[in-house]
């Protein structure tokens, strides 16, 4: 079989797939031959920097070879089994996350995806609990699945609703841009107590569980304050509902501990996570419950089921992925290149009038562009379009974000990245930020 061009392949994707979360007749995909590392080349043999490690999933790089060869050894003996059975694979694995994750947190569910896993932590809570609304934030992500976009905060949710009954949203604590409209010095965290006062509304007894984002992903990487996470433990502890951290993006040393929540030393009822957990290499998914939940279901019925629960295959390449986060030091990289790059994206922030804001924590980051400091007016997606535009020019990859929820440019690079490989990626960044600095006020 004769090798497909560069427009050939393009072609071909563009006319008998979709792709997710666009326009089809405006899709331009990069048609992706082989990647390494930190970099990815296209067909034509060009070669670009991963800035947001794909969709911010790739953390311990590409093409790994010991997650590849345990791929390989566990395909030629066992890719998959009925999710009735038990594999050495999946109980490893479990015990694995029983292991890394903070406090009780100890039994597993296993989905396929990050959708799935909230999709089973809501029948979970409400199983647990009896009561049926779920708290989430506005300026948030949990998946595009019917629960998951009801919980999604963002605007992705309102093309698709009516969705499901019972998802309540609560504002955020987003300091730069207090939806309060509070500063640093004045602020007295109404961005938690705001959280008990919708509670009260709502009624407690209604309320099965509150679900937060450990650092807020795709909506811009919002840092909370460092009292926020503790408090809203407390409110949630206060009132008997399920505290769930949705670690997808900001889990497995994104952030530089093993899941965000982990920076503020709280222990939620669940867990949700799946992306870095295997690193895209095989989709995987998990539902991480406390002890108590887990011993709950010891006498009752589960009604959840998933036919690629616990696969095999995916499992194995989870098992080696967590040990190169381990034996590679990731997470201490992304801890000590983390504060390379705040200080990079500070020098940055400076230098370049159209960067209103940036935020960061390991290497989970984000430049918020605006076309004026003072109103911080949001930039139209057409100037984001060239942003992306000539980053990519220049071999760069990297998620941009432009719409309601702002104009920014993620920095979200495998945790096996180096200050040198980092520094070459932010040159690339700020010559393309020319583009917003021409037109900002």
């Amino acid at each position: 079989m004769s090798k497909l061009t560069y427009k050939e392949i393009v072609q071909m994707n563009q006319e008998y797939t979709f792709f997710s979360w666009s326009i089809q007749g405006q899709v331009n995909p990069i048609p992706v031959e082989k990647a390494e590392g930190i970099y990815f080349w296209d067909t034509d043999g060009k070669k670009y920097i991963d800035f947001s490690s794909q969709l911010m999933n790739t953390n311990i790089g590409h093409q790994h070879p010991k997650v590849v060869k345990a791929i390989q050894d566990q395909a030629q003996k066992l890719c998959f089994v009925h999710p009735g059975n038990a594999t050495e694979a999946r109980g490893l694995l479990g015990k694995l996350l029983a292991e890394v994750t903070p406090g009780n947190l100890k039994k597993t569910f296993f989905t396929l995806g990050g959708a799935e896993a909230v999709e089973n932590a809501i029948k979970i809570a409400r199983f647990y609990t009896g009561r049926h609304k779920i708290l989430s934030r506005y300026r948030s992500y949990h998946g595009a699945t019917h629960g998951s976009i009801a919980l999604t905060g963002d605007y992705r949710r309102l093309a698709v609703e009516p969705a499901m009954p019972g998802g309540v949203h609560f504002l955020d604590p987003f300091c730069y841009r207090c939806p309060f409209g509070q500063k640093v010095e004045s602020c007295k965290r109404e961005c938690i107590s705001h959280v008990e006062e919708v509670i009260r509304y709502e009624g407690p007894d209604k309320i099965a569980a509150v679900i937060m984002e450990g650092v807020v992903g795709s909506n811009g990487i919002i840092i909370p304050p460092d009292d926020y996470w503790p408090r809203i433990r407390e409110i949630c502890s206060k009132y008997n509902i399920l505290l769930i951290s949705d670690e997808v993006m900001s889990g497995w040393g994104r952030t530089g501990k093993w899941f965000a929540v982990d920076n503020w030393g709280v222990v939620p009822d669940m867990i949700t996570t799946a992306k870095g957990i295997t690193c895209g290499y095989v989709p995987l998914g998990a539902v991480i419950v406390s002890e108590p939940i887990a011993r709950f279901f010891d006498d009752k019925y589960l009604y959840a089921g998933l036919t690629y629960n616990g696969h095999a295959l995916a499992c194995a390449a989870a098992i080696a992925t967590i040990s190169v986060y381990t034996e590679d030091h990731l997470i201490e990289n992304a801890v000590n290149v983390g504060k390379h790059l705040g200080e990079a994206l500070e020098r940055i922030k400076a230098n370049h009038k159209s960067v209103g804001d940036v935020r960061y924590i390991g290497l989970f980051s984000a430049i918020e562009l605006v076309a004026n400091r003072e109103t911080k007016e949001i930039f139209a997606p057409s100037v984001m379009a060239e942003i992306g535009k000539a980053l990519r020019q220049n071999g760069l990859f990297t998620f941009i974000m432009a719409n309601n929820m702002g104009s920014i440019v993620f920095v979200v690079p495998p945790l096996c990245i180096s200050n040198e490989q980092l520094d070459d990626g932010l040159a690339i960044v700020e010559k393309a930020l020319e583009v917003a600095d021409k037109l900002a006020k």
